[in-house]
């Protein structure tokens, strides 16, 4: 079975009439909520959060059963600029590394009960250098996304996705610079561990390609395509797949945040199915969150990536529906109420 995309218009088609969160289920979740054996607002956020999740499923009373985690794997041209501490290489060491569960992603998602599925999209031949031609062409582009929007599980109830790419925290600044201005430095970070001299090269090589493929009319898409990485444009097409599908998501750090960001300009409001799972060291992340007013779960000084961040926030997102679906009400508790 293949997408049901053949090029972008028909992409941001299906963006423009996926559905929106049932008003009616937010409704009856908001009124349970002020029925359980609690203070009003005692459990903070987690009632918030709830209420959030049971809009998107449909129902007052959700529960979560069938987490997925989606791990993209890819390879980028820019790294011959010099951008990254680690060789490419070590993208395709990294799957493998996934593949026989021995990765943090591995423990978490084991640790919260998810279903982990791991896809490498053509490691062996890496995109284009964003500094001297688009990263991928439509073609390749559309693939990529197609990958994405075919790998969520119809019956998944959470969807985090997580990425391995050497290169890639340098494609999410480059994307967050030309959909959200500014100057290079105030999105990049030292991503693998570069030092000074390799992150004022970072800088540089986010500007050089900023300014060949422009940053002014872009579309998302646009910018996604020329300045991202195939393993960004596979999750930028799950999370779409998730929106049709009412499938909550919770977004992990810089790289999956900036995949996403590029669905919210051709749609804004298309990122309202997905929460923040946590705010990650790199600098542009807390900035892109506060762009996209998303109000992190978590925030310990993380910056793995894999969708490690987001795994961990699952454990916070199941304890909030879990109260919600699970405490009595005062009727049923036999308390009275104030």
């Amino acid at each position: 079975m293949t997408a049901p995309f053949s090029n972008l218009a028909e992409f941001s088609d299906l963006l423009d009439a996926a559905p929106a969160r049932d008003e009616g289920a937010v409704a009856a979740a908001q009124e349970r909520n002020g029925q359980l054996t609690k203070p009003p607002g005692a459990l903070g956020r987690l009632e918030d959060l709830a209420i959030w999740y049971a809009g998107w499923r449909g129902t007052a009373k959700p529960q979560i059963a069938a987490p997925q985690v989606l791990v993209f794997a890819g390879n980028h041209g820019v790294t011959a600029q010099g951008v990254s501490a680690f060789p490419p290489e070590v993208t395709a060491q990294m799957v493998q590394n996934f593949d026989h569960g021995g990765a943090a992603i591995n423990q978490l998602a084991n640790c919260f009960g998810a279903r982990m599925d791991v896809h490498a999209l053509s490691l062996e031949t890496p995109t284009a250098d964003f500094t001297t031609a688009p990263a991928m062409d439509e073609a390749g582009f559309l693939e990529a996304l197609g990958v994405g929007w075919q790998a969520v599980d119809l019956g998944a109830d959470v969807l985090i996705c997580g990425e391995m790419g050497i290169g890639n925290t340098t494609s999410a600044a480059a994307i967050a610079l030309a959909l959200f201005g500014g100057v290079a430095s105030d999105w990049v970070g030292r991503g693998t561990g570069v030092d000074d001299a390799g992150l004022a090269n970072k800088a540089r090589v986010v500007e050089a390609g900023v300014a060949l493929h422009g940053r002014e009319g872009q579309s998302g898409l646009d910018v996604l395509r020329c300045l991202g990485g195939r393993e960004l444009a596979a999750m930028a097409g799950a999370i779409a797949r998730a929106r049709v599908l009412r499938i909550p998501v919770l977004l992990d750090g810089f790289i999956c945040t900036a995949a996403a960001a590029c669905l919210d300009q051709p749609r804004r409001g298309a990122l309202d199915h997905c929460a923040a799972g946590h705010v990650s060291v790199e600098p542009g992340h807390a900035r892109l969150l506060g762009v996209l007013d998303k109000a992190p779960l978590l925030s310990l000084g993380m910056r793995l990536g894999e969708g490690s961040g987001a795994a961990l926030a699952l454990g916070v997102l199941k304890g909030a529906v879990a109260c919600h679906s699970g405490m009595a009400s005062f009727a049923e508790a036999g308390v009275s109420e104030a």
